[in-house]
């Protein structure tokens, strides 16, 4: 029998996790912890997670069936592929099959099982290496896109310091706080906090004294999110 965990698994209301605040969770890999965000499934699961690998921890060869995107919040990661220092944005697709680990140690937000079934794009991006871009009619706010298609926006964005930002997110939107602070709903985001609003909600945040860098995907809620068969 197929044990099926839900957490955060209502995609029609908003969810905050200050993720930094939790304790480290074991994963069925020594070495390897998580800090759960949003789950659908078991140890194969529709998930949203960051994932810390200690030094010199290394999960076996596998493949992706849902496929799988991740950034490198910090640390170095490592497969066959390559190194993949901080900033680093990787799209693992379906039936695709590595080999992760790390030497060093790192830190990443990992999304599994969240693909179109028939996507086969590989995706390697060194974001350390890319320029931000003015936002049009977006005053004080700077874009480097990712990816994009026809079910989603992946993308940073950074917030110059005390500006007021409106996002629409007509197909749902998220994002993870990678540096600074901004607040919302009278409530202050910082470092690993994490907002899933869906479709049809409106942001309104105001950032920090210092500014904010986000990691940013929209559209992508506006089908419905299940487990892996």
């Amino acid at each position: 029998m197929i044990r099926i965990m839900e957490l955060n698994s209502d995609f029609s209301q908003r969810v905050v996790v200050h993720a930094a605040r939790l304790p480290w969770a074991p994963s069925p890999i020594a070495g390897v912890e998580r800090r759960m965000l949003d789950r659908i499934g078991d140890e194969v699961a529709r998930a949203t997670s960051i994932v810390r690998y200690v030094p010199e921890s290394r999960f076996s060869s596998h493949s992706h069936g849902g496929g799988e995107e991740f950034l490198v919040l910090d640390g170095l990661f490592q497969d066959e592929h390559g190194d993949f220092p901080a900033g680093s944005y990787i799209r693992n697709p379906p039936t695709s099959r590595h080999t992760p680990g790390s030497k060093p140690g790192c830190t990443i937000f990992v999304k599994l099982w969240q693909f179109d079934p028939d996507d086969r794009t590989h995706v390697r991006i060194d974001s350390g290496k890319m320029p931000f871009l003015s936002a049009p009619d977006r005053a004080g706010v700077e874009v480097m896109p990712l990816f994009r298609d026809t079910r989603e926006d992946v993308r940073l964005e950074r917030w110059a310091p005390d500006t007021h930002v409106l996002l629409a997110a007509s197909g749902g939107l998220e994002l993870l706080v990678l540096d600074g602070a901004f607040r919302a709903a009278g409530e202050n985001f910082e470092p690993q906090s994490w907002l899933r609003l869906p479709g049809g909600a409106t942001l309104a945040a105001d950032a920090g004294s210092a500014g904010a860098r986000l990691w940013i995907k929209s559209g992508h809620l506006a089908r419905p999110q299940t487990a892996p068969g």
